[in-house]
């Protein structure tokens, strides 16, 4: 079964889809899911990758923030590029990752993610707030890989 098949259902994606497109709202920020089943690499070092091939850094804000989940490995990173990073407290990052990690251990993958989301976009909004002519820059929907 494929990474595709198992980890999320449709109506999961949609939710989360949905939670991106809300927390963008109010923000310049952007806000990408990736999913794959494993990665020889370090998480952290394969997130870095996944990154910079989702073009990522190319924001104009530099505020975009990837949520790296790998299922079969039951790891997930939080990346942010280097102007969210300025902006943040050097916690945030931990904070969002504790909650994404309480829902995840009750099974609920779906709701982790989605709070993580709107969690991020406030940040996002605090610091990045939504300015007349923003334009989203990447795409809300969910990457996969094999």
């Amino acid at each position: 079964m494929s990474v595709k098949d198992s980890f999320l259902t449709k109506q999961d994606e949609d939710a989360i889809v949905a939670a991106i497109q809300e927390a963008e709202k109010n923000t310049s920020g952007e806000i990408r899911v990736h999913i794959e089943a494993h990665t020889e690499e370090s998480h952290y070092k394969h997130a870095e990758k996944v990154f910079q091939q989702l073009q990522m850094h190319q924001t104009k804000q530099r505020n975009g923030v990837l949520i790296y989940i790998a299922t079969q490995d039951h790891k997930f990173v939080i990346l942010g590029d280097e102007g969210i990073n300025k902006m943040v407290s050097s916690d945030f990052w931990n904070a969002t990752k504790n909650l994404m990690q309480d829902y995840f251990r009750k099974g609920n993958f779906k709701e982790g993610i989605v709070q993580g989301i709107l969690m991020i976009g406030k940040q996002l909004k605090e610091f990045f707030p939504y300015q007349e002519g923003d334009q989203d820059e990447l795409p809300n929907e969910i990457s996969k890989s094999e």
